[in-house]
């Protein structure tokens, strides 16, 4: 037993012990129901990862009586799938098989679709799990026969009783009293970023290594911090957490909340992502402050220049300053719903001739540009003078509306002045 990682020997094995996930596990949850009825249809299991997807799967394959083959996709192929199915029916799998197949998105369109003829089978019950999300990864007629279930992230809370029974256990396997105080407990349940398996294997760690003095396994914050560091960070660059933290970033931004910008650029740098922290700070600056303060633009690409030139660690400087500054800031999306209202006309094929007066001169003919009828606004009092500047189809159309902010307002009260409205 000394030999089995601890996050597998101490895996529940009844749902009273799985923590969390009350949404669908607890005493009315749908999944719980489904499982205790003994009928289980196929299922994809989605969440992130240490959040009891496997433990689930395994305590319906013993519950159901079926005999549980496990799978990965990053490594597996249909050759495998069709091994697995070959043991239906033999004294290897009497009651048939529960298919768990992990990292689901890893397999291919083609690959998918040939696990269809798999799951229509009676004797064959699939349970895919994914950390990305399914109705992105999952070919469409793969959900369709299947039912989803979402497992959420789970809290330090819900973490730490899983740490105190991994704690306990070690102590038992190696033969001494474990001091582990509340600090550390603490530290650890909040570092592993939800994982319990992320937990466990750091409490295995941190117990296998520890000090022993007078039969007691000493546990520093010290090794703690060192054990679990950088663990509760969830981040893939082609992930659905990449894209979760830069909606995070931008809707804190544009919600003026500058503590939560923070936090989330600091979560982009942390996993050493310069490039889309800095991509996204300028699409903010166009976008949602836009008109409102036109500064912003030219000053947050300055400090995205300079974190390029400074490179991680010190990049957070600038980086932190464009974030908190645009948090501050007055907004507008004026600009951007303007371009994003003219842009769905000409997809829409609304564009029409351009106005004659507004055509190139210099394709014309010498002499024709004074049949053009072009109003040069400069030569005129204030550089404005009342001519039709959109085409014929279009003429009344407005994209831009004046934001209700000071610069705005002012450029607004500026041209009724000028223009006489």
């Amino acid at each position: 037993m000394g030999s089995q990682p601890l996050a597998d020997e101490i895996r529940p094995q009844f749902l009273e012990d799985v923590v969390g996930q009350e949404h669908i596990l607890g005493r009315d949850g749908l999944l719980r129901r489904l499982i205790e009825s003994g009928t289980i249809p196929n299922l994809i299991f989605y969440g992130p990862s240490g959040t009891g997807k496997t433990t689930v799967a395994n305590i319906i394959a013993r519950q159901s009586g079926r005999a549980l083959r496990r799978l990965n996709a990053t490594t597996a192929s249909l050759a495998d799938v069709k091994s697995v199915i070959a043991d239906v029916g033999t004294m290897l799998a009497p009651n048939g098989v529960l298919l768990y197949l992990d990292e689901i998105q890893y397999f291919n369109k083609k690959q998918q679709q040939s696990l269809l003829e798999v799951i229509e089978r009676g004797d064959v019950t699939l349970i895919a799990s994914t950390t990305e999300n399914p109705y992105f990864y999952v070919y469409n007629a793969l959900l369709s026969r299947s039912t989803v279930f979402e497992f959420k992230q789970l809290t330090a809370r819900q973490v730490r009783p899983a740490v105190d029974r991994g704690i306990d256990l070690m102590a038992a396997r190696l033969g001494a009293q474990a001091q582990v105080d509340e600090q550390v407990r603490e530290h650890i349940c909040a570092a592993c970023g939800g994982d319990v398996r992320k937990a466990l294997n750091a409490v295995e760690l941190l117990l296998s290594s520890a000090k022993r003095e007078q039969g007691k396994l000493l546990v520093t914050i010290e090794d703690a911090q060192i054990a679990a560091q950088r663990s509760a960070m969830r981040y893939d660059r082609d992930g659905d957490a990449h894209y979760d933290i830069l909606s995070a970033l931008q809707k804190s931004i544009r919600g003026s909340d500058p503590d939560a910008a923070c936090h989330y650029l600091a979560r982009l740098l942390e996993a050493g992502d310069l490039i889309s922290a800095c991509r996204r700070l300028m699409v903010v600056a166009c976008e949602d402050v836009g008109l409102a303060y036109p500064q912003i633009i030219p000053i947050v690409k300055a400090c995205v220049d300079a974190a390029n030139m400074l490179g991680l660690p010190e990049a957070r400087i600038p980086l932190g300053d464009a974030a908190v500054l645009m948090a501050t800031a007055p907004k507008s999306n004026t600009g951007y719903a303007a371009i994003n209202e003219a842009l769905a006309d000409v997809r829409a094929g609304r564009t029409g001739d351009f106005p004659r007066h507004l055509q190139n001169i210099h394709a014309d003919s010498a002499g024709m540009e004074r049949e053009q009828g072009y109003l040069y606004p400069h030569d005129f009092p204030n550089d404005w003078v009342a001519q039709q500047y959109l085409p014929d189809e279009l003429v009344g159309r407005v994209y831009y509306r004046y934001g209700e902010n000071k610069t705005e307002q002012a450029a607004r009260l500026y041209w009724e002045k000028i223009k006489g409205e």
